[in-house]
């Protein structure tokens, strides 16, 4: 699968770490680095017929539809489209306007992953959205009326600005737009955004972990009810929606990531990381050089990740391939640690794979940390 970084964006959002600009004065010299990266790695993906394509960032959608569509075209200079491919764009409501959702339907791309977050003016200020609750419900239903189904928005819960109550409505809000699937994450404060520096300024008040986590089990069991599956912490879809492509990133798959900051792997033991820095990537790139760092992962790293990624899903841990990957004394070891937790039910075996019963998955990175190789 393939992934693309748009680093830029129309304003930064108060809990964003992400990296992109605002700046779109060096967009043009931005394609043309992607390509050229693209050119230079094209080698790196073992499949060249891709199952998923995804315009991440950053804001995808700040490009015109053209410039996605002649990227795209570059793509298929060096790759194939499997018949049910799965090409992804993030997009802010606000971008998705009559004329660029008719431009975008003329082009390969087939699902919208909106940026959602909220249906309340309240909860979008606080976060700096540059989109607002009216454009927030237009937005999905102008796209579903340009015959875009495949639709997933993203929803944050937890806001200090939000409640129990305002969650739920949240909540039926989707429901009533028939949106057929759901990324949703707890509001968290990371280092060098606004939100934290409020904070630290008790302008607002931190969130509230308890009532997260009340959110986070109300949200599993009304969506369920709703007929969506909870096939990872942050994500439900209905039958035949879930992601394709973050799917593949959570069974360890092959990915290759082009653009500034963005990482790959080779679905065995190499991973690699973009250079976060728009002037230096393309300056990289203009002489034809990578602008990457590799790393080769280490048994421990690759356990480990093994264990964090797996255990946030309903698929679990393969215990078969992890014991046929790792030695006796590593395998054994983890059948030591998980021990106590399988009879404390925090974890749970089902068909050879190692599970944390949904009811803990509020704590999933805790539990998988305990097992880490050290």
């Amino acid at each position: 699968m393939l992934y693309l970084h748009i680093p830029f964006c129309k304003q930064k959002c108060s809990y964003c770490n992400f990296h992109f600009s605002t700046s779109l004065d060096f967009k043009d010299q931005m394609i043309s680095a992607l390509k050229k990266e693209l050119f230079l790695r094209k080698d790196e993906l073992q499949s060249k017929d891709l199952k998923s394509l995804y315009f991440g960032g950053g804001t995808p959608t700040v490009l015109k539809v053209d410039e996605l569509k002649s990227i795209i075209d570059e793509v298929l200079k060096y790759f194939s489209f499997a018949q049910d491919i799965e090409i992804t764009i993030e997009a802010n409501p606000d971008d998705l306007d009559k004329d660029f959702l008719k431009d975008l339907t003329k082009t390969e791309i087939n699902r919208l992953s909106i940026g959602t977050q909220s249906f309340f003016d309240e909860d979008l200020k606080l976060m700096n959205r540059a989109h607002n609750s009216s454009e927030a419900e237009s937005s999905i239903k102008r796209s579903q009326d340009f015959g875009f189904e495949n639709i997933s928005i993203d929803l944050i819960y937890g806001s200090p600005t939000s409640n129990f109550e305002i969650w739920k409505q949240n909540l039926d809000k989707t429901i009533a737009l028939e949106v057929p699937h759901v990324s949703s994450y707890a509001l968290t404060i990371e280092p060098k955004t606004a939100l934290n520096q409020w904070i630290k300024q008790r302008k607002i008040a931190a969130p509230n972990e308890s009532e997260q986590n009340k959110e986070f089990y109300y949200m599993s069991e009304f969506l369920k009810d709703q007929g969506f599956d909870h096939y990872e912490i942050s994500n439900f879809g209905k039958p035949g929606f879930h992601s394709k492509h973050n799917s593949a990133y959570w069974k360890y798959q092959e990915y290759l990531g082009i653009g500034p900051s963005a990482h790959s792997y080779n679905g065995r033991n190499e991973r690699s990381w973009n250079i976060a820095n728009n002037k230096k990537y393309i300056d990289f790139l203009s002489e034809n050089k990578l602008a990457k760092e590799t790393e080769i992962l280490s048994e421990k790293d690759r356990f480990n990740e093994m264990l964090m990624i797996g255990l946030r899903t309903v698929w679990g841990v393969d215990l078969v391939s992890l014991k046929e990957q790792f030695p006796v004394e590593t395998f054994e070891y983890l059948q030591h640690e998980m021990q106590q937790k399988i009879e404390e039910g925090i974890l749970a075996i089902e068909n050879d794979h190692l599970k944390i019963p949904e009811k803990h998955w509020f704590m999933a990175d805790g539990i998988a940390s305990d097992l880490f190789l050290l």
